[in-house]
Formats: structure tokens, sequence, C-alpha cells
């Protein structure tokens, strides 16, 4: 046998480099047996924590409110509802600018993924602004953060909120600024979509806190 015939493939045939490329292509890298890649496995791990939080700081104001205060106003008397009810609807249409995003980036439309991410960072940070502008007001009333337990409770549990609605703008404007750099292609769609469960997640304990602790009285 020549070597020509030693070393001729068949017909059709695909090189075992060429496979091993192709098989690496259409395998999922670091997914996990669940089926989630590794970071959104993470994410959602982070987020049942952030569950327990919020439940125990919701948990402590419904306790705190109910008792008998001896200083200052109680915060229920102070509640500016239609601000808030503003301030929440903002809060919750960021959550559909957000989705708009990431249909966007899967989409390869990265123009409009960038006006989505920021349009979504605005909103929050005007919820924050609505936030700052409360507690401004609730002290010029006369509950500061020591007046009372039931101001300590309320303070801290808005307050928290705030702080993760922050870290949620953050994200946002890294996103933001990823995407500009061209570091952020359709196929690294799952990192706004990690960011986007973050988001609703902040949007979602909103909605509760604003049920229990606005509109239900003591």
């Amino acid at each position: 046998m020549s070597v020509s015939e030693q070393t001729a493939a068949p017909a059709g045939a695909v090189p075992e480099g060429a496979a091993h490329v192709a098989h690496d292509a259409t395998t999922p890298a670091h997914h996990t047996s669940t089926g989630l890649s590794n970071e959104k496995l993470a994410m959602w791990l982070f987020l049942g924590s952030e569950c327990l939080l919020f439940g125990g700081l919701i948990s402590t104001f419904l306790l705190y409110r109910t008792r008998e205060v001896t200083a200052g106003p109680p915060v229920g008397d102070i509640y500016d509802i239609p601000f808030t009810s503003v301030s929440s609807f903002v809060l919750l249409m960021s959550s559909l600018t957000m989705v708009l995003a990431l249909s966007s980036i899967q989409r390869a439309d990265h123009r409009r993924a960038r006006t989505w991410l920021l349009t979504t960072a605005l909103l929050g940070a005007t919820f924050v602004a609505g936030q700052v502008y409360e507690f401004t007001t609730f002290v010029r009333e006369g509950l500061g953060y020591t007046t009372n337990l039931q101001g300590s409770a309320f303070y801290t549990l808005t307050g928290f909120h705030g702080v993760h609605v922050t870290l949620g703008i953050l994200m946002l404007l890294s996103l933001f600024v990823m995407s500009l750099r061209g570091r952020l292609p359709s196929g690294r769609a799952e990192t706004v979509e990690i960011v986007g469960l973050y988001w609703h997640f902040v949007d979602i304990v909103w909605i509760i806190i604003f049920t229990l602790v606005y509109l239900i009285p003591a």
C-alpha cells in the first residue's frame, strides 16, 4: 500500500481534532447537575440567603410597630402613601426595562441593550433619591433612627433595601461600561440575566415591604 493510500481519509470523514473542537463548542461549560451554570446557581443561593435576611427584618418591624411609642411620632402616622406609591411604581417599571435589556442583548442589539440598562439604572436611582427624601422628611417630623424602636426597625429595613438597590445600580452601570468597551457580546447574555435576577429580587422584596409596612395598618 502506498503512503498516499495510508494517509488518505475516507470521504466525508471529520478529522479527529476538528470533531473534538466541534464537541467542545456545543458542550455547555461550567454547568452543574441542575442544568444551571455555576454563576447562576451561586446567584440563586445568594438570593435565598437574602430572603432570610429580609424575612428577619420584616418580622422585626412588624413586632415593634404594635408596641406603644414613648418618644416621637409613630411611624405609621407620618407615612406619605401617595409619594411612596409613585416611587414604588418607578421601581417596578425598572423590572420591565431590565427584561428589555436582556432581550436586546440576546438579539445582539447592543445599542438598545445599553439604552435599557442605563434606563433601568436611572429608574433605580430615582427610587433611591425618593427614599432619601422620605428619610429626611421623617427626621424633620421628629422620627430619627434612635427616637423609638419603630423608627429603628423601619430605617433598618428600608435602609437595607435601599443599599441593595444601590448595589444593583452599580452592577447595571458596570454592564453598561462593559458594553461600551465591546466586552459584553451576545454570547455573554447570561451575565445580564444574572444581574437581572438580582434586580427582580429587590423589586419583589419592595412589593412585600410596601404592602406590609405601608398599606396594612398596625
